[in-house]
């Protein structure tokens, strides 16, 4: 196996370079998983992850995303995407990556993984480019109503307005996640909920380029990629048989401890009318599913969902 790092011109209208790597496997890959991160952190947090699909065949890919990570070259870009259309250009950034690495390994079959934010993202590039690839895997997903999203988006919009695109939002913040320990007696840290491995919320806090508190304009990018899953002509783009696996931890906040997940799922199969759709709840785990003490059993579980659907 080896690592690659390089970077792709991002579609923000300012060529922004876009952090990516690779884990490239010995020999021909047997598939391509492309991992899309969540908010407020960055691929190399996959790397576990990465290797161990790489030791059974897999090359893995993923890009930090506008306002993440090695993306973000100066600490105040941090939580910040781009002026025009961030919740498209996050979109088609994370295509371009894919189409880079597809040409570079023709004919060999690619899924995508997207987490958390991550996760939103996906769902809006499957209604955009869903007939490109295998199969989508929806991780640590969740769902807002759509009221409530039109009064966050407007205090969004207020407050840039008022203070500028990147201003640090700690009151919309403390809107989006102040409950998520709400659920975990006596939790050590602000971060709890993100896992039961005290461990890994030990290694988030203190990694400088996670956890930090989204700009305006990155809460205004959050609300408007959820927003646009509530759109039905949006929706119907998805290919009907395009394989998807919605997957979470049972007391994860994100997904409302389930319910909101099931949601989705029922939505996708009922309403939608997706042909292959699957629902896996991780019991006992919270909303970093790969970072669990039990990581090894998801693992397992992500790579026979996918290798039933490149059979």
């Amino acid at each position: 196996m080896r690592k690659e790092e390089f970077t792709i011109e991002s579609r923000d209208g300012k060529k922004t370079a876009i952090h990516c790597v690779k884990w490239i496997p010995d020999g021909q890959p047997v598939c391509i998983l492309q991992i899309v991160h969540g908010m407020a952190e960055y691929a190399e947090r996959y790397e576990p992850f990465a290797k161990w699909l790489c030791d059974r065949g897999f090359l893995v890919t993923g890009d930090d995303h506008l306002g993440h990570g090695k993306t973000a070259v100066k600490r105040e870009d941090l939580g910040y995407f781009c002026e025009t259309d961030p919740a498209t250009v996050v979109v088609r950034d994370v295509h371009r990556l894919k189409k880079t690495v597809q040409a570079q390994y023709p004919g060999v079959p690619i899924f995508i993984l997207g987490h958390s934010m991550g996760s939103f993202i996906v769902r809006n590039y499957i209604c955009r480019y869903g007939t490109g690839i295998q199969g989508a895997i929806i991780m640590g997903t969740g769902m807002t109503p759509k009221g409530l999203l039109k009064l966050t988006l407007g205090i969004a919009s207020i407050q840039e307005k008022i203070y500028g695109s990147h201003h640090i939002s700690e009151s919309l913040n403390k809107l989006a996640f102040s409950s998520y320990n709400k659920q975990i007696p006596n939790p050590r840290t602000s971060f709890d909920w993100l896992s039961v491995n005290e461990e890994n919320v030990d290694k988030y806090i203190a990694d400088d380029l996670c956890g930090n508190t989204f700009t305006v304009n990155g809460f205004r990018t959050l609300f408007e990629l959820i927003y646009r899953l509530h759109l039905p002509e949006y929706l119907n783009k998805m290919p009907k048989d395009l394989p998807v696996l919605f997957i979470s931890g049972s007391e994860d906040p994100v997904g409302n401890y389930g319910a909101a997940v099931k949601g989705e799922y029922d939505r996708y199969t009922n309403e939608l009318g997706m042909n292959d759709v699957t629902l896996k709840m991780i019991e006992g785990s919270r909303h970093e599913i790969l970072n669990e003490k039990n990581h090894e059993e998801v693992y397992e579980y992500l790579l026979e969902w996918i290798r039933v659907r490149t059979k």
